[in-house]
C-alpha cells in the first residue's frame, strides 16, 4: 500500500512539472513573439527630418497623417516598449512624440509637427551588426495648401474595431420589463478611468502617469462596491488601452448605466496647488481653471491620433439629446454627496464642486461626475494618490456617496 501511494505520488509530481514546463514555454513563446522597441532616434537634416523607430524583430507598419493640430500617426502590431517616455527627442519639425496601445492587438506612435508636412519617404531596414530592424520615417514640411490637397486624396482610414467600438456597435437588445414579482435590478455603477494606453494623462513629479493611478483607483472603487451586494458595475477599461471620448459615452448608454463617474488626477504649472475637486457639466465653466481642465480633457482623442472627422450619427444625437438636460439636476445632487464625503477622507480645493463643459458627461439619460482626485504636480498629493490605503479611503467615501444618492432617489420615488 506505501508503494502505490508513492508511485500515485511521483506520478502526480511527474505531471505537475510537465504542465509547468509546458506552461512556461507557452508563456516564454508568447512574450517573445510580441515585437520590442529598442529606441527612437530624431536627426535634423536640410530638406527633411528622419524619425527612426527600432525593434528587435521585423514589423509590419502603416502611416497616415492628420491635421487640427498636424500629427503623423504609426500604426504597429502590438508592441513591447522598452524606451523611457521622459527621453522625447525633438527635432526642426517634431515637438514630441507619445506612444501605447490604441486598440487590441495595435499600438501606436504619434508624431506632433510644428507646421505642416508630408511623409516623403517610409520604409523598413533589416538588423546589422550595429542596429536592430528599423522603422524609418522621411518628414519633409510643405504649404497648408498642400497637405490640404494630400488628405483629399489619402484613403478613408478603416473603421476601429477596438473592443469599446464592438459595444457602441453591438445591436442594442430589446429592454424587457421585468415582471412585479421579480426584483429590480441593482443599479448599474459605470467606472471610467480616464486616459489610457497611448494617451497617459498627467504625468506626476515623481513619474506617476494618470492613466496608471486612475485605473487602479477604479479597480479598488469596483471591488468595494461589489462587496456591498448592492451595485453592478462596469468599467470603460480594465487595462492600459486606449478608449475614445464618445465611446466611453457609448459604453455606458449601451449598458444601461445609472450613474457615471470618470475618475482623473490633474496636473498644473503651479506645483502648490494641491486638493480634490468634483466636476459636473455644463457649457459655461464655473472658472478659468475648469474650463482649461475641460480643454484638456476633451483633447483625449487628439492625442491619441484619431481621425476627428467621422463623427458618427448615434453619438451626435447622444450629445444633443434634449433629455441630458433632465439628467443635470441628478449629477448635481450626487456631486454634492461626493463632495461631503470625500472632503472627510481627503484634502478639497476651496471650490470643490466645479462646473465645465466635459465632452465625457454628455451621456443624456446617466446622472454623470468627473472626480479630480489631487494633483499629480504635487508631490504631496502625488505621494498620497501613490498610496493603496489612500486609495481605499477615496473608494470608501465615493461608496458611501453613492449610497446617499440611491436612498434620496428612492425616498423621491415615494408617493
Amino acid at each position: 500500500m506505501a508503494r502505490s501511494h508513492y508511485i500515485s505520488g511521483m506520478h502526480r509530481l511527474f505531471t505537475s512539472l510537465v504542465w509547468g514546463v509546458g506552461l512556461f514555454c507557452v508563456f516564454a513563446f508568447g512574450v517573445s513573439a510580441m515585437p520590442v522597441v529598442d529606441s527612437v532616434r530624431i536627426g535634423d537634416y536640410p530638406e527633411k527630418t528622419r524619425f527612426v523607430i527600432e525593434f528587435d524583430k521585423p514589423i509590419k507598419f502603416n502611416v497616415f497623417t492628420l491635421g487640427s493640430p498636424y500629427r503623423v500617426v504609426v500604426e504597429l502590431p502590438e508592441v513591447a516598449w522598452r524606451i523611457n517616455p521622459d527621453a522625447v527627442p525633438r527635432g526642426k519639425r517634431i515637438t514630441g512624440y507619445r506612444f501605447g496601445l490604441f486598440k487590441p492587438g495595435q499600438s501606436r506612435v504619434v508624431i506632433d509637427l510644428k507646421s505642416p508636412i508630408r511623409v516623403a519617404n517610409s520604409f523598413t531596414l533589416p538588423l546589422n551588426s550595429k542596429r536592430g530592424h528599423r522603422l524609418v520615417l522621411d518628414i519633409a514640411k510643405i504649404s497648408a495648401e498642400q497637405f490640404a490637397a494630400l488628405q483629399k486624396r489619402r484613403p478613408a482610414l478603416m473603421p476601429s474595431t477596438s473592443e469599446a467600438d464592438a459595444v457602441v456597435r453591438a445591436p442594442r437588445p430589446p429592454i424587457k420589463k421585468p415582471k412585479k414579482r421579480f426584483k429590480p435590478l441593482r443599479p448599474l455603477i459605470v467606472l471610467d478611468p480616464g486616459h489610457g494606453g497611448i494617451d497617459p494623462g498627467a504625468r506626476g513629479r515623481r513619474g506617476t502617469l494618470e492613466k496608471q493611478l486612475v485605473l487602479s483607483q477604479a479597480k479598488e472603487l469596483r471591488r468595494q462596491l461589489l462587496a456591498t451586494g448592492r451595485y453592478r458595475v462596469v468599467l470603460t477599461r480594465s487595462r492600459d488601452i486606449f478608449v475614445r471620448l464618445r465611446e466611453r459615452i457609448a459604453i455606458a448608454h449601451r449598458a444601461g448605466g445609472d450613474l457615471f463617474i470618470s475618475l482623473h488626477a490633474d496636473s498644473i504649472g503651479n506645483r502648490h496647488v494641491r486638493g480634490g475637486s468634483v466636476y459636473t457639466l455644463s457649457e459655461r465653466a464655473s472658472d478659468k481653471e475648469a474650463e482649461a481642465l475641460a480643454r484638456r480633457e476633451n483633447k483625449s482623442d487628439i492625442i491619441a491620433g484619431v481621425d476627428l472627422n467621422d463623427q458618427s450619427e448615434t453619438v451626435a444625437k447622444i450629445l444633443i439629446d434634449l433629455r441630458q438636460r433632465l439628467t443635470k439636476n441628478d449629477s448635481v445632487a450626487f456631486a454634492k454627496s461626493l463632495v461631503s464625503q470625500l472632503g472627510k477622507q481627503t484634502r478639497m480645493l476651496r471650490r470643490k464642486h466645479r462646473f465645465a463643459g466635459f465632452a465625457v458627461l454628455k451621456g443624456p439619460e446617466i446622472p454623470s461626475v468627473l472626480i479630480e482626485m489631487g494633483y499629480l504636480s504635487n508631490l504631496q498629493d502625488e505621494k498620497l494618490l501613490r498610496q493603496p490605503s489612500h486609495r481605499r479611503k477615496i473608494a470608501g467615501a465615493i461608496v458611501r456617496a453613492i449610497d446617499s444618492y440611491f436612498s434620496r432617489q428612492q425616498a423621491l420615488r415615494q408617493p
